[in-house]
């Protein structure tokens, strides 16, 4: 039986789009061990006291080791580990080890590198190189991102394995429509912007697109960035039109996909872009930036736009409101290529490509 260690360290943190790859890639690999056809021993192995449950019944998990963080994965997760290979799901794991997989999802910190700080980008500089080399194989979420591994970091094509991610975590939760009738937004139509500081974001671009609509019979809602003191800080003001709404719950975000005339998503760089998907599963139309991966993510479903130009996200975003059957159109578009996404489909592909390392 083939003996898979996972680094839960993903566990012990928030949940950010590294955390919920890993968490529902394994959710979704234990449902597959159901099938007695996957000769697998999976061990999931977390440093401290789990943040969160997620009901496995085929994985079992271990805390193991006397210290946390960074140090905890450099210095110990390796020697747990030994005697099976170690699958590492968040960009980082043992820089020295072999036999380990360990999933990058973007090159950013060379292709944006201005979002992170000099200390950061050397660090996970140093951290790919040395995987590039040693690991068995890296494991990415797009084609892009493939070949932004290979262009900044020279490791060969054939061992990078793609496997995109999916996006039932939002279609299994029940929609707190709370948040609807607490800003008012049951009151006309409205646009959805997930906001963020983080530059590769470009949440200034939203905030500029806005200033040029002073037309049109539409609310904007800006979910995230803490609250109205962030956005006031860059520059946009609440008001009876633009509503800030700050930190959203899960469940409040999917009615915000759900009842949003359209969702927009200028992002500059992204390795797969999770959020454009979700919106498209909950069928509200798309507009995201025709960079990086969300083209090929997106594919047909999106209206695309040139995330340097607010301008051109104005307009596109005048298109969609002004037309109700280009957003019908879209979002009939948007809810079919959801479908080509699963994390049954990312969980096969991993574990076809643990089957090729063994089978080695």
């Amino acid at each position: 039986m083939k003996k898979i260690y996972i680094n839960a360290r993903f566990l012990t943190q928030q949940i950010t789009g590294v955390q919920r790859y890993a968490i529902e890639l394994v959710k979704a690999m234990d449902a597959l061990l159901d099938n007695p056809n996957f000769d697998m021993n999976i061990i999931l192995l977390v440093p401290v006291r789990p943040m969160y449950k997620l009901g496995l019944k085929n994985i079992s998990i271990q805390t193991v080791g006397k210290l946390t963080g960074h140090m905890w994965e450099q210095l110990e997760l390796a020697y747990y580990s030994r005697g099976g290979l170690l699958l590492n799901l968040c960009n980082t794991g043992p820089m020295l080890k072999q036999n380990q997989v360990v999933a990058i999802h973007d090159a950013s910190v060379y292709g944006f590198p201005g979002a992170y700080s000099l200390l950061f980008r050397c660090w996970y500089k140093v951290l790919f190189t040395l995987f590039g080399r040693f690991s068995k194989a890296i494991l990415t979420v797009s084609g892009f991102s493939k070949q932004e591994l290979i262009k900044y970091c020279q490791i060969p094509a054939e061992k990078i394995y793609v496997s995109y991610e999916g996006k039932e975590q939002i279609l299994g939760l029940t929609p707190d429509n709370s948040i609807i009738e607490r800003h008012g937004l049951n009151k006309r139509s409205f646009i959805l912007a997930v906001s963020s500081l983080n530059p590769n974001k470009n949440f200034s671009a939203i905030v500029k697109a806005v200033e040029l609509m002073d037309d049109g019979d539409f609310d904007i809602a800006i979910a995230g960035g803490g609250n109205s003191k962030i956005f006031s800080n860059v520059v946009v003001k609440a008001s009876e039109r633009v509503k800030c709404l700050g930190y959203v719950t899960d469940q409040e975000l999917k009615a915000l996909y759900k009842q949003a005339a359209c969702f927009v998503y200028p992002s500059f760089y992204e390795g797969f872009g999770l959020p454009p998907l979700e919106a498209m599963a909950c069928g509200c139309p798309v507009i995201v930036s025709h960079t990086a991966s969300l083209p090929e993510v997106c594919g047909i479903a999106a209206l695309y736009c040139n995330p340097a130009s607010p301008e051109d996200i104005a307009n596109k975003i005048r298109m969609v409101m002004n037309n109700a059957s280009l957003r019908q159109e879209l979002k009939a578009k948007g809810i079919a290529n959801a479908q080509r996404f699963s994390w049954e489909r990312c969980a096969l592909d991993v574990v076809k490509m643990i089957e090729r390392i063994y089978c080695r």
